[in-house]
C-alpha cells in the first residue's frame, strides 16, 4: 500500500499529494532554495498530483532558466518546484 502525503501552500489554495514513501530528502544549493532553506525530494509526476488552478501558480526561474519555481500567486509559499538536476520530476 502507497503512503499518501498531502500538502498546501500557506492560504490553502495550492493543494498537492505524494504518493509514495518518503525515504530521503535533500537540501537544495541554488541560491533561492537555500535562502529559504527548502528540502527536496525528488518525484515523477506519476506520483504528485497537483489540484490548483493555473491562474493560482506564478512561475519563477533564472540564471540557466532550467529549473521552475512555482508559488502561489496569493501568499507567495513555494509548494513545489522542478529543480534543474531533475527538471522532468
Amino acid at each position: 500500500m502507497q503512503s499518501v502525503h498531502q500538502g498546501a501552500c500557506h492560504c490553502g489554495r495550492i493543494k498537492f499529494e505524494l504518493r509514495g514513501q518518503i525515504g530521503a530528502v535533500m537540501a537544495c544549493n541554488c541560491s533561492l532554495c537555500w535562502m529559504k532553506g527548502a528540502l527536496w525530494h525528488g518525484t515523477d509526476e506519476a506520483h504528485l498530483s497537483i489540484a490548483a488552478a493555473e491562474e493560482d501558480l506564478l512561475l519563477y526561474q533564472f540564471g540557466t532558466m532550467t529549473a521552475k519555481h512555482y508559488s502561489c500567486r496569493h501568499c507567495g509559499v513555494s509548494p513545489f518546484s522542478r529543480p534543474r538536476i531533475a527538471p522532468q520530476g
